[in-house]
């Protein structure tokens, strides 16, 4: 007997695209001053040929934008047309392999085709492009409009295969993009990268790790960029000799610790390393500088890597494993790479955090995030709410969502009339009517009136097919 919740018919399918289309509000008003687009990015596809895609990770990005313009909404869902989903798309079969497959086949199929782009992880809207991101290579560049794939593009300063990671951090007062990439071998090779708001790279430097660590995101803080590398380790030799995937030739190794790496983001030369007790994180919420001089970074912390295998168990529908988190702080010298202090802000099970791209690198009052809805039985379900905690006062603002509701991480799109006031936008999968919506929520104003993720929803836009589960997006204003 299947145990399998509302939230698994959204991946039972492959995600089905749509042309530029026209979109009903269903329920309320669009702001007058919510211009620009939401973008996110998923995977979307996770069987050929009735095979099933090995992790959630695996699956073939797809893209959805919808456009917020005077004439009304606009959506468009279209895959990365990266050459391996173009390959497997004329067989009708999986040919390569991925973070947890292993390429189908004969033996030598391992080295010959051993991971395939598979574009998403996440997105960045640059002025004329919209790049597809992913682990392991150089990103995707798409049509911002149409989400017409266009090909790799190494922004000007990317060797071939070279990765440039999901999470880039733009300072918004600089327009300066910070992000890393992470090279395989027995020692992983960090590079780490500085472009202009173009997205064109201007600086770069290489650092050699001790193993390799799984490093997934960064923090931009201040004068810094600070790295955590957990206590997670790849086996590289099973990977090269095909006899394992990545998902399962990474072991947790609490002796390890976690260490820390602190980085000039003017030089991007090492300012500082530190160890402290193990812990795992994908994703940060930010980073800053206090008046002390001290670093702030703020991150769902995981006791351990859990998490792997329940997002492993996310891509056949019907989760066993729990992985749960805290919304924690930590304090660094950044001089010495010391933890100075560690404190659970919020004990609830939390991830996808966020907060408003002006705040990026500096304190933010609100932050952002994917939460399990008060009382939800998590065994066996995914992240069914989204919430707001305010800084200032320890408090949280939750949505009041219907039972088989699941939005996607919630983006801030600030006003176009109002800079300090604000939006906050999810694409809800409704597990009762197997559809999804976006859904608009007042996001308060910066430092000021708190968010009302609490009251209805300002509008609900309806979506003409089922978007599955996505990762990341982001939302890019109208010039």
């Amino acid at each position: 007997m299947s145990n399998k919740k509302n939230w698994a018919k959204a991946i039972s399918q492959p995600g089905t695209e749509f042309p530029p289309t026209k979109l009903s509000v269903l329920a309320g008003k669009i702001p007058d001053g919510l211009r620009g687009t939401l973008y996110r990015n998923g995977a979307a596809r996770l069987e050929r040929g009735g095979v099933s895609v090995g992790h959630w990770f695996d699956g073939d990005g797809a893209i959805l934008a919808v456009h917020f313009t005077d004439a009304g909404p606009t959506g468009v869902y279209r895959y990365v047309q990266t050459a391996g989903y173009q390959e497997e798309t004329a067989t009708g079969k999986w040919l390569y392999g991925n973070y947890g497959m292993t390429a189908p086949g004969a033996i030598w199929n391992q080295w010959r085709k051993p991971v395939k782009h598979a574009a998403n992880t996440s997105v960045l809207a640059l002025p004329d492009q919209l790049l597809a991101l992913w682990e392991g290579d150089n990103p995707y560049a798409l049509d911002l409009e149409t989400l017409e794939t266009k090909g790799l593009n190494n922004l000007g300063g990317l060797a071939k295969g070279q990765p440039y990671s999901a999470h880039p951090k733009i300072d918004y007062a600089t327009g300066e993009i910070f992000n890393f990439g992470m090279s395989p071998g027995p020692n992983a090779i960090l590079h780490i990268y500085k472009s202009d708001f173009t997205g064109k790279i201007l600086k770069k430097a290489n650092l050699t790790l001790k193993g390799f660590p799984v490093i997934h995101d960064f923090v931009l803080a201040g004068q810094y960029l600070v790295f955590f590398a957990p206590a997670v380790r790849l086996n590289i030799w099973s990977v090269l000799f095909g006899s394992s995937t990545y998902s399962d030739s990474l072991t947790w190794q609490p002796d390890q610790g976690t260490k820390i790496i602190v980085i000039d983001r003017e030089t991007l030369s090492v300012v500082s390393r530190g160890v402290t007790d193990p812990w795992f994180q994908w994703h940060f919420g930010n980073g800053y500088v206090d008046d002390s001089g001290t670093v702030i970074v703020d991150f769902a912390k995981y006791a351990d890597f859990q998490t792997n295998e329940y997002l492993r168990q996310v891509a056949t529908g019907e989760t066993q494993t729990v992985a749960k988190t805290t919304l924690t702080r930590v304090q660094i010298n950044p001089q010495t790479g010391k933890v100075m202090g560690i404190e659970t802000l919020l004990n609830r099970t939390c991830e996808f955090l966020h907060i408003p791209t002006k705040n990026v690198g500096k304190f933010s009052r609100y932050s952002y995030m994917s939460i399990f809805r008060e009382g939800t039985d998590t065994k066996g379900e995914i992240l069914n709410s989204i919430a707001s905690f305010d800084h200032q006062t320890a408090t949280l603002t939750e949505a009041n969502l219907r039972e088989n509701l699941y939005p996607s991480e919630p983006i801030y799109a600030p006003d176009h009339q109002n800079s300090q006031q604000g939006w906050v936008l999810t694409v809800v999968y409704d597990g009762n009517s197997d559809s999804s919506e976006v859904w608009v929520f007042n996001g308060g104003t910066l430092g000021g009136s708190s968010p009302r993720l609490d009251e209805e929803p300002v509008c609900k836009i309806g979506l003409p097919s089922v978007i599955p589960h996505s990762f990341h997006g982001t939302w890019k204003p109208r010039d």
